[in-house]
């Protein structure tokens, strides 16, 4: 199995290569070359078993052979071992054939944690073995930054770098990544939005004196292994509901559109999806580009669901990248377009793009609309985020398919939203009750790249 970037003028590289390396040289995002095929007998055979052992079935294509089986499994194992849930990534039922898939189980309380805690092992293991140490430069809006810092902390082969958008994530998320004292890790509060921090990013490994000298790498969803790690519940909560016997739809609040491409690379595989739900709050760029075909963007409104305060998608590259039959050059200039403020797709790729999904927005009245009455009906409490999931997904679903609604991150990490809304407000699990007590360690840092490469140069491990 090897990866080639979406731009073309990239080397194609084998798993642990482009895993490492997280954005291509030409600027493009790593996809597989081919994508491996389930057949209905293998993916009917997933019905049942634990989600570690369904990780591994799934996952285990794309690897290649730097991982053996008795190696990959255990990571897996030891992935997972610290959630809360024996499920992993339970499902629970709102309506008739409405289902809400939990995926706020794991360490930091967000679906970020399928995919980071797998990495953190995946990256550990493979730098041991070179006796090679990197660092780690990620971009947030909320809950990557927390969710790669807990993979991360205390491990000897990292450094770990988190830009985040100051003033601009809930209380709870900024503690979660200042909180930890562990001296390889960093929380920096960028003067920006979370485009702006992304950007910086970008800048960061498209500069390749710097690059090279710090051995950046990159978790974002950039990192093709967050995708891959993504894809697995899809496959378990398809097959609890009868797949590949029965069709199943999802819908998926995103942002950066890294969650709801894993839904299409399980599609790919073979797994029965109808329809994939695109649900955007006010930050709408997504549900506007697949609605006109316009992708132009605007100013950032802060929201009540900052997770999707966005308006550059990095992943939505990806999906371009297939819907026009994989032409590297058609997506570099799409790119440069979209330097100058926006592109348009084209008729062929539009159609392509809709063959598949869905969209639609959300306001923040009826976000706390829904959180109000999914606790009053339904007995749940949503956080703002699963919220827009829901409502999208009310709005779309087809009576006679099952629909599943991805609730990406547990309400407690945005208590004032929750309490607005509900007049309830969620505690945190016993294993974080003390999180609002403990000393915070963060820096705040211009919006300015030469700036914070020269802090990360300074305060990184020689």
């Amino acid at each position: 199995m090897r990866y080639i970037s979406t731009r073309g003028q990239a080397p194609a590289l084998p798993f642990e290569e482009a895993m490492l390396t997280g954005l291509a040289r030409d600027g493009g995002l790593y996809v597989p070359e081919t994508i491996p095929q389930m057949r209905a007998e293998e993916i009917r055979a997933l019905q049942g078993v634990s989600y570690e052992e369904a990780a591994f079935r799934v996952m285990r294509p794309f690897v290649g052979d730097r991982f053996d089986d008795e190696v990959f499994a255990g990571l897996i194992d030891k992935a997972y071992a610290g959630f809360g849930h024996t499920a992993r990534a339970p499902l629970v039922q709102l309506a008739p054939n409405h289902f809400l898939l939990e995926l706020f189980h794991g360490p930091t309380l967000a679906f970020k944690d399928f995919a980071m805690q797998l990495i953190g092992q995946l990256f550990q293991h493979e730098l041991s073995r070179r006796g090679e140490r990197v660092t780690i430069v990620g971009a947030t809006s909320g809950d990557t930054g927390s969710a790669a810092i807990e993979a991360f902390r205390g491990l000897d082969a990292v450094d770990v770098f988190i830009l985040f958008p100051h003033g601009r994530v809930s209380d709870v998320q900024r503690r979660q990544m200042t909180t930890p004292s562990e001296a390889n890790v960093h929380a920096l509060a960028l003067a920006g939005d979370f485009d702006e921090c992304q950007a910086r990013l970008k800048d960061m490994f498209n500069h390749f004196e710097f690059r090279d000298q710090v051995r950046l790498a990159g978790v974002n969803s950039i990192n093709w292994a967050r995708v891959l790690a993504q894809v697995v519940y899809y496959f378990t909560a398809a097959t609890s509901l009868g797949a590949p016997d029965r069709k199943i739809s999802f819908t998926v609040p995103t942002g950066n559109f890294g969650d709801v491409f894993a839904g299409y690379v399980a599609k790919r595989m073979g797994l029965p999806i109808d329809r994939l739900v695109v649900a955007t709050n006010q930050n709408d760029i997504l549900h506007r580009c697949l609605s006109s075909g316009a992708y132009r963007k605007g100013s950032v409104l802060p929201s009540i669901s900052p997770s999707m305060d966005i308006q550059v998608s990095s992943n939505f590259e990806r999906a371009l990248f297939d819907a026009y039959d994989r032409d590297g050059r058609a997506i570099a200039q799409l790119m440069d377009e979209l330097k100058a403020g926006g592109f348009s797709v084209s008729q062929g790729a539009l159609e392509a793009l809709r063959a598949d999904f869905d969209s639609g927005r959300v306001s923040e009245d009826d976000t706390l609309a829904t959180i109000r009455q999914a606790h009053d009906t339904m007995g749940e409490l949503l956080c703002p985020h699963s919220a827009v999931g829901v409502r999208v997904a009310e709005d779309h679903r087809d009576p006679a398919v099952p629909m599943i609604t991805l609730a990406t991150a547990h309400p407690a990490k945005f208590p004032d939203a929750v309490e607005r809304a509900s007049g309830l407000r969620p505690p945190l699990p016993n294993r974080m009750a003390d999180l609002y007590e403990r000393p915070e360690r963060m820096t705040q840092v211009a919006n300015d790249l030469a700036a914070l490469e020269t802090l990360i140069e300074e305060r990184r491990s020689q």
